[in-house]
């Protein structure tokens, strides 16, 4: 399992030229299920989100979290994180997770953000989106599990 945090100004997802969900100041979040990955994996990977010091205190420094800002958080699902690009030209996504458990680990990691942040919006799995941001900083997370979670 893999994501990547991007602290934005805004961010947004348009979906047949619809908007679907948009945020001001948070997270943008990409989430990757890869095979084998769990749900005490997306535990942690929430968890750590939700305590994580990426955004700036009166001094400059990172010290405050997603919580102490009130900032909002945009999830979309992105199975391109798992793809391989060291052979070839074209990526490869056998480290995939299957669509339908990949969905579900999704939807579970969703709902374990939403317990400890307020605004969470999402995307839509699997469909073909137009993700809009304003990165901040920028500043930018691609956090993975510990191996020893499981």
């Amino acid at each position: 399992m893999k994501i990547v945090i991007q602290r934005v100004k805004s961010a947004s997802v348009t979906i047949d030229g619809k908007l679907n969900s948009s945020i001001n100041k948070g997270y943008l979040i990409l989430f990757c299920a890869c095979k084998g990955d769990s749900k005490k994996q997306a535990q942690w990977l929430a968890s750590k989100i939700s305590v994580l010091r990426c955004f700036s205190d009166e001094n400059g420094k990172m010290n405050l979290s997603i919580q102490d800002v009130k900032g909002e958080i945009l999830i979309v699902s992105q199975f391109t994180l798992a793809g391989d690009v060291k052979k070839g030209t074209r990526p490869s996504f056998d480290n995939a997770m299957n669509p339908v458990e990949a969905k579900e680990l999704y939807e579970y990691f969703i709902s374990k953000v939403k317990e400890t942040n307020s605004i969470v919006k999402t995307g839509v799995f699997a469909a073909h989106m137009e993700v809009t941001l304003v990165n901040d900083g920028p500043v930018t997370f691609i956090v993975e599990p510990p191996e020893n979670i499981v």
